[in-house]
């Protein structure tokens, strides 16, 4: 065959395949920055019980369109955040039409400098039959959560330069007697204002205080202020379980997460301490044995 009728058939074959692939609705690689998303897509931010403790929240992603939505890259930007809150797991999903996926994203530390109230931004990047995308959207609150974390969390970073506050040790009890929970309370070295004082701590959904109605326990003021360079003081908390229902502790998001009361400088304010994975574990392990079920 004429190597001009060779150079001709091949041409053709090229422009046939890349015919073909248009027709295939083929993926553009190129993502292209817009401020909205695909159509029928919607992303909200939302924050379930299990998120607190680890100070994470979830990006909702809907898919309302007719074809497939792959989703890789999300952050989401703040300005009472540090920096981004990124996906916890690196890794892309696939969105089948009509699907909604929620994707736990890990939240930097709070800018105390910044207010309460600000808006948030959500970049995905994404892939659609049509092509690949990246776009970045305001995204509201499936129910009002991120304002209420900046203020408690920077609550406790104001109490933090008078006083750490944490938990010690946990002794365990037989079934019928409560258990004892060590508050520690350390002052930072130095000299400076400012007071602070642990009014009362409040009990779970799980755990609560013998002896105490209302589920708050009081703290005696004599323990409970202290200034910049006074001595560490032990709180004991008397706890005992607030039910006893299995699926109390198989199921338990919020059980080992106690509010705090505090005066800060003559201001009223609330802030959280949540138990650490391994006190966690000690605490549910003796809810189940107290119950009689572990």
């Amino acid at each position: 065959m004429p190597r001009r009728v060779v150079a001709a058939v091949l041409t053709g074959v090229v422009a046939v395949g890349l015919l073909s692939a248009c027709e295939a609705g083929s993926v553009d690689p190129t993502p292209h920055p817009t401020t909205t998303l695909p159509a029928g897509v919607t992303v909200t931010l939302t924050q379930l019980r299990s998120d607190v403790a680890d100070r994470q929240a979830q990006v909702r992603i809907r898919n309302g369109a007719t074809s497939p939505l792959e989703v890789g890259a999300v952050r989401v930007d703040d300005p009472r955040f540090t920096g981004p809150a990124t996906r916890v797991v690196d890794r892309r999903t696939t969105l089948a039409p009509g699907a909604t996926v929620d994707l736990r994203m890990q939240l930097a530390a709070v800018d105390c400098t910044s207010g309460d109230e600000a808006p948030s931004t959500v970049t995905i990047e994404y892939e659609t039959p049509a092509g690949a995308g990246r776009s970045t959207v305001d995204a509201a609150e499936e129910f009002p959560f991120l304002a209420a974390l900046h203020h408690r969390e920077c609550i406790a970073e104001r109490a933090g330069r008078v006083a750490t506050t944490g938990f010690g040790a946990f002794t365990p009890s037989a079934s019928g007697v409560p258990a004892s929970l060590a508050l520690v309370i350390t002052p930072q070295e130095g000299d400076g204002p400012g007071a602070l004082r642990i009014v009362d701590v409040r009990e779970t959904n799980l755990l609560t205080f013998d002896g105490v109605s209302g589920g708050v326990l009081a703290i005696d003021p004599a323990v409970g202020e202290v200034r910049v360079g006074d001595a560490a003081r032990t709180v004991v908390l008397p706890i005992l379980p607030a039910r006893c229902d299995p699926h109390a502790v198989q199921e338990d998001k919020r059980g080992t997460v106690f509010g705090v009361d505090v005066d800060l400088d003559g201001e009223r304010a609330a802030f959280t301490i949540a138990a650490s994975a391994d006190l966690r574990a000690q605490l549910l392990t003796w809810v189940a044995r107290w119950c009689g079920y572990g």
